[in-house]
């Protein structure tokens, strides 16, 4: 391993963005006086007469939930994006804007409101991600939607506004802002060199074996180069996919094992419920072949020395660039010792 990496600052290229973070590896021996968050480790019930996503209950819309046995959909009932919004665009001088449409779901994981997916069978989790796999599909096909993003909030320090297991799944009718990078990324390396920007990268990484987490028959769960978060990990298939549609019933049962190990591995670390943002980067529905992209989930824990002290993203990240203390390496070890 390159010992000046954990020494000396210095900034990591992000290949599927074009963007840089700088790391400060000599930083982790400054105190810390900072704010710590409360830890809310409380038990819940397996059922909350008074959450709206529970089985049987009613939404505050009026509408009651069916009484489901393990995932559940439905549209949301405060959605960011309209699905019959006007068509408009402004074009005046350097004020730009465009209507944008969509449609937003939600997808509970699991009727049980005391679980998270750490606490979910494999099997169970599996459901989850053919719910995944089926949105995408139904949804991508819509000629209106060009971009199917999923994605999970865990935790109140997250904006995650119910406990209860659950994620959501906005597409819309453009590509948005981190998704459009990693397009124009992989395609350029693909127009290049025709073969995998991020399939390529990994190879690397596994020859390295540095900031492998674990890894199974089809995935490689790893703390990425470039990695903008204390314990920032990504999931990505070995074989190249450009979406979550390519994978077999192996592979589902493999990508729903790689979830389950990660995220009993994060809850293991600070001894909590780990709170992170996960979400799914993978192919526009845009009626392109899109052969250049690789399919990867990636996970944006907040916490950084203990269940109670927060990764702010602050001054220097808000107005230069982002910026991490604790390296990549020094994460892996951490979350590696903690695989059963």
């Amino acid at each position: 391993m390159n010992t000046d990496l954990q020494d000396f600052s210095h900034k990591r290229y992000n290949i599927l963005t074009g963007e840089w973070v700088l790391v400060s590896p000599h930083r982790t021996k400054r105190p810390w006086q900072g704010k710590q968050e409360d830890v809310a480790n409380e038990a819940r019930p397996a059922h909350d007469p008074d959450c709206y996503l529970c089985a049987g209950n009613k939404r505050i819309n009026g509408e009651q939930n069916p009484n489901y046995k393990d995932v559940f959909i439905f549209t949301n009932d405060f959605a960011a994006l309209q699905v019959n919004t006007k068509q408009f665009s402004l074009n005046e001088g350097l004020l730009k804007a465009e209507s944008e449409s969509g449609i937003c779901k939600v997808i509970c994981f699991s009727p049980d409101h005391s679980k998270s997916l750490p606490d979910m069978d494999v099997k169970d989790i599996v459901k989850v991600v053919e719910a995944w796999q089926n949105e995408y599909q139904t949804l991508g096909a819509k000629k209106e939607i060009n971009h199917v993003q999923i994605f999970e909030n865990k935790g109140a320090i997250m904006g995650c506004s119910n406990p209860h297991p659950h994620g959501q799944i906005w597409s819309q009718s453009s590509i948005p802002n981190e998704v459009l990078k990693k397009h124009k990324s992989q395609k350029k390396h693909w127009d290049a060199h025709k073969s995998s920007l991020l399939g390529n990268y990994l190879v690397q990484e596994l020859q390295l074996n540095e900031r492998i987490i674990y890894q199974n028959e089809h995935f490689v769960v790893l703390t990425p180069f470039w990695a903008v978060w204390p314990f920032e990990v990504m999931i990505a298939p070995k074989q190249h996919q450009k979406n979550i549609l390519e994978m077999n019933m192996e592979e589902v049962t493999a990508y729903a094992e790689a979830i389950s190990v990660l995220t009993n591995a994060y809850d293991r670390l600070f001894n909590c419920s780990f709170p992170y943002s996960a979400g799914i980067h993978q192919a526009p529905t845009n009626g392109e072949a899109n052969k250049h992209w690789h399919w990867h989930m990636s996970f944006y824990p907040p916490l950084l020395r203990s269940a109670t002290i927060k990764k702010f993203m602050v001054g220097y990240e808000m107005f230069g660039t982002p910026q991490r203390d604790i390296t990549a390496e020094q994460a892996v070890d951490r979350l590696k010792s903690l695989i059963k």
